[in-house]
């Protein structure tokens, strides 16, 4: 039995950071675990030009602890005045690793994003040209699709036919969720990999909705049913190369959760890593844990992988901490619904 294990030190391919005591808050939190992470751009106002990624990272880096070793990927809001020349030169400059698609009034402060996609074709157009990852929040917004199946309406009314028109252009499909998204991905080549959130590994729409309804468990893309949390775990514990983390970790103070009309998104960055070793030794699939949070993904953003490593050992249930607090604000973090016999050491 393994009670032991080493990998690469994990990087997290779709992060929320948020901004101010939030920002404060939860930045340690992941730098703690992660060496890199794809930074989301949807701060109120986003982060549209490349001037606005340059100073988002430097709040960044000044939140994070004293000597910590944590380097943030950051990103470009896509809306439809979005300008090509400024997206590549952030990119020729270093400032961004990708560019975030949202549907606007897809999730957390969406409202910026895309309605009319022939409106951005031409800086989707200059990002195939060079090699920049467009990150897709992949959800149709029309109201007549049950929340339940925008996914699979996204891909076929939007995703597909943009890729079709966009040949060479990079897409990351975030926060996957269902059956049908996994099996696009694997037949989309080589321009096409995935996302998958820890708390997507562990959830489906009973635990949102069985015994009441679960604020802390409700996200976007919700939680779907078992056969599809079924078909992420078999992408993520097979070892496939396009599927890799993306924890979605998404801070809201619990006042903006336990609310009328709740904030969509789960915390996890606290105890992602334990949580992810818990569900791979449940399916017999310790040995593809270092794949699915180290290797998969700087591969498909052609970064190298990193060279520090991180130890799990296994041992007595561990305690983690219920909440976090965020200035005067309470952050809950996510609780899986059952023990977590895996540490963080090293």
């Amino acid at each position: 039995m393994t009670e032991r294990l080493t990998l690469r030190r994990p990087d997290d391919w779709h992060l929320h950071l948020r901004d101010g005591a939030m920002l404060e808050a939860v930045a340690p939190e992941s730098a703690r675990h992660f060496a890199r992470a794809i930074i989301m751009p949807n701060l109120v106002p986003p982060v549209v030009r490349g001037a606005d990624a340059g100073a988002y990272r430097d709040r960044i880096l000044a939140a994070l602890p004293e000597g910590a070793e944590f380097e943030p990927l950051m990103t470009l809001y896509l809306t439809e005045d979005t300008d090509p020349g400024d997206v590549a030169q952030a990119h020729a400059d270093g400032l961004v690793t990708a560019v975030k698609l949202y549907p606007a009034g897809a999730t957390t402060n969406s409202a910026s994003g895309v309605t009319d996609f022939d409106r951005v074709r031409p800086v989707l157009e200059r990002m195939a040209e060079i090699g920049l990852p467009l990150c897709v929040h992949g959800e149709a917004t029309d109201d007549a699709v049950d929340i339940f199946d925008r996914e699979h309406v996204f891909i076929d009314r939007v995703l597909d036919p943009i890729r079709r028109d966009t040949p060479g252009l990079r897409v990351v499909m975030e926060h996957l969720t269902t059956r049908e998204g996994v099996e696009y991905v694997r037949a989309g080549g080589e321009d096409l990999g995935a996302t998958i959130t820890a708390h997507h590994l562990v959830l489906n729409r009973n635990h949102l909705l069985v015994g009441g309804i679960r604020p802390h468990y409700y996200c976007l893309p919700v939680a779907k049913r078992e056969i599809h949390r079924r078909a992420l775990r078999a992408a993520a514990m097979e070892g496939e190369s396009r599927f890799f983390l993306g924890t979605d970790s998404a801070p809201h103070p619990d006042t903006a959760k336990e609310t009328a009309c709740g904030c969509a998104g789960c915390f996890t960055a606290t105890n992602a890593l334990p949580l992810l070793a818990e569900v791979f030794e449940e399916d017999d699939a310790l040995d593809k844990l270092e794949a699915f949070t180290s290797l998969n993904g700087p591969d498909f953003y052609r970064l190298p992988r990193n060279e520090a490593t991180l130890t799990l050992e296994k041992g007595e249930a561990q305690d983690y901490p219920a909440k976090i607090t965020a200035g005067d604000e309470e952050v809950t973090v996510f609780d899986p619904g059952f023990p977590l016999h895996w540490r963080v050491t090293d």
